[in-house]
């Protein structure tokens, strides 16, 4: 079962990409005929007839300042409004699981890759742009690591200290020193001091949502919270940091958790795929999967580039499920003139799904089962104005078993 939610979870990425790839090559295709189109009427503009004609001079005029205004609205419009791409690894190894691994030459690349196309920005410009509507540079990325892995210092760290790239590492205090394969104290110490960030993603990397169903909401959200509190407090006891921030084990979370962290003033980060921007969930911020199957850089790239869908109001309000089937559609109000809906795209288990737009809503429905733990529904559809990048966001479900726990 497992195998199969990562599976679906790996398709659904993969087939995003396909149909966003195979989009941008009819593009390439439409850009090169323009062009053509655009030299013949140069030439003729360039002609002693045409030329000598009034209105040509002013039909040129005209679609020169035309193209001026479009060009600095579009320039005004991607500087002034934040948005960024947060990747998320694990292990960074040749030698560890493949589905939560990189080995170190492939991480190597997407770093190279990052140095010469996009602005590295820290986890905290990001969240504080967001949260102040202030501008962060073209391209952003963020770099974060989950669970504290010895192989991000042995393997990572040298190639992100040489290109002096900021990054955010969550850790389990409890777990820390813990077994070979983890970071000591010291390690994380050191790390700290030569500018690595440590946040939290709880003392043990419980489920967060096991036996929530079992034991009441009320007894279950004081027993989580507990666990997020003392976590937060070894970190800052240790490093002398509170950042309030925490990344859900396994992505897993509900409203009652989104609520609690947004209560006291913490922000949330998923691992469900996106970009971020004004309009994120600050208690629920996705991160792009970059390890794995989700290595590939080729497929990578268009996510790196991706938008944050401008979403407003979703009528599914809680991740987590209690059947196994949806009830009802679900709705998605956007505010944007830039999200083109009439070519919006959705996908479940690697399938498209039927999709409704009327107006600035976006309508999906699943007549699948959906499977017990993690799995999502990813939307994405270009941009108006800016070429080759697709706003992107994605829906997750938590379904638990019949126990009510979370498998792995």
């Amino acid at each position: 079962m497992l195998f199969n939610v990562f599976r679906h979870s790996m398709d659904d990425d993969m087939k995003t990409n396909n149909v966003i790839q195979n989009r941008m090559m009819i593009r390439s295709r439409l850009k090169v005929f323009s062009l053509t189109l655009l030299g013949i009427f140069t030439m003729l503009l360039a002609s002693p007839s045409f030329a000598s004609d009034p209105s040509a001079n002013s039909v040129a005029n005209m679609s020169s300042t035309t193209k001026e205004q479009s060009s600095s609205n579009v320039e005004s419009s991607a500087s002034a409004t934040p948005n960024a791409a947060i990747l998320l690894y694990h292990h960074v190894s040749s030698s560890t699981p493949a589905s939560t691994s990189i080995s170190p030459e492939a991480f190597k690349s997407h770093m190279e890759y990052l140095d010469k196309h996009h602005n590295v920005v820290s986890l905290q410009d990001v969240v504080e742009a967001i949260q102040h509507n202030t501008s962060l540079p073209e391209n952003a990325v963020a770099i974060t690591f989950d669970d504290g892995y010895a192989n991000i210092l042995d393997n990572a760290h040298p190639i992100l200290a040489d290109l002096g790239f900021p990054y955010t590492v969550f850790i389990n205090p409890d777990e820390i020193g813990v077994g070979p394969t983890q970071l000591t104290w010291e390690q994380v110490i050191a790390m700290h001091n030569d500018g690595v960030v440590f946040a939290n993603h709880t003392l043990d990397h419980l489920h967060m949502l096991n036996g929530e169903q079992v034991m009441g909401e009320r007894d279950w959200l004081e027993k989580v919270w507990q666990n997020v509190e003392s976590s937060e407090k070894k970190i800052e006891d240790k490093l002398d940091i509170n950042l309030k921030y925490l990344a859900y084990p396994f992505g897993e979370y509900n409203t009652a958790l989104a609520n609690k962290l947004k209560n006291e003033g913490y922000v949330g980060f998923g691992q469900h795929s996106g970009a971020v921007g004004p309009y994120s969930d600050m208690q629920a911020l996705p991160r792009f999967p970059a390890a794995g199957p989700y290595a590939n850089l080729a497929t990578l790239k268009t996510k790196l580039n991706s938008l944050a869908m401008p979403v407003t109001h979703s009528s599914h309000e809680n991740p987590r499920m209690t059947t196994r089937k949806l009830s009802s559609p679900i709705s998605l109000t956007i505010d944007s003139d830039d999200v083109r809906l009439t070519q919006v795209n959705c996908f479940f288990a690697g399938d498209p799904i039927k999709t409704h737009v009327e107006g600035n809503v976006l309508r999906f429905s699943l007549s699948e089962t959906l499977p017990v733990g993690r799995s999502r529904v990813n939307c994405t559809a270009p941009s108006n104005t800016q070429t080759g990048r697709y706003y992107w966001y994605s829906t997750p479900f938590f379904v638990a078993d019949e126990n009510g726990n979370y498998p792995d």
